[in-house]
């Protein structure tokens, strides 16, 4: 199972001149790997460009990605995360998507394909970070 976070989906989806390529082959990489899979907070962050949610989850079921919900114990991983982010002197007053992304990874042991490795690395540094190149 991969994780993939949501900038990778929305490359592919909005068609970006720079990335839908290669992350459009990063995909591919990892379905030949095994199962692709999003979480609760991608499935809300993709639905934003999506008039309804029928086309949202047959998009999702195109694509061959499945929802796999979060376990308590990457919600409390993820708030854990947070308060580490707050206490370094983070701004944001709301636990960030990312969190919820990296602790779910790093709870299920799955690997994470994203663009934004800056932030997995200094919070999930267990999380094996897929590239894409």
């Amino acid at each position: 199972m991969t994780l993939v976070d949501t900038n990778v989906l929305i490359d592919v989806l909005a068609g970006d001149a720079v990335w839908a390529d290669r992350s459009t082959k990063a995909l591919i990489a990892c379905r030949a790997r095994g199962p692709l899979a999003i979480n609760e907070t991608v499935y809300a962050e993709l639905a934003a460009g999506f008039a309804g949610q029928a086309e949202l989850d047959e998009t999702i079921s195109d694509m061959e990605l499945r929802l796999m919900s979060m376990s308590r114990a990457a919600l409390f991983l993820a708030g854990q995360a947070f308060r580490r982010y707050r206490a370094g002197g983070g701004s944001r007053t709301n636990v960030l998507a990312d969190f919820f992304l990296g602790a779910q990874a790093s709870v299920e042991e799955w690997p994470l394909l994203t663009r934004d490795h800056r932030l997995y690395r200094g919070y999930f540094a267990d999380v094996a970070l897929v590239p894409v190149a």
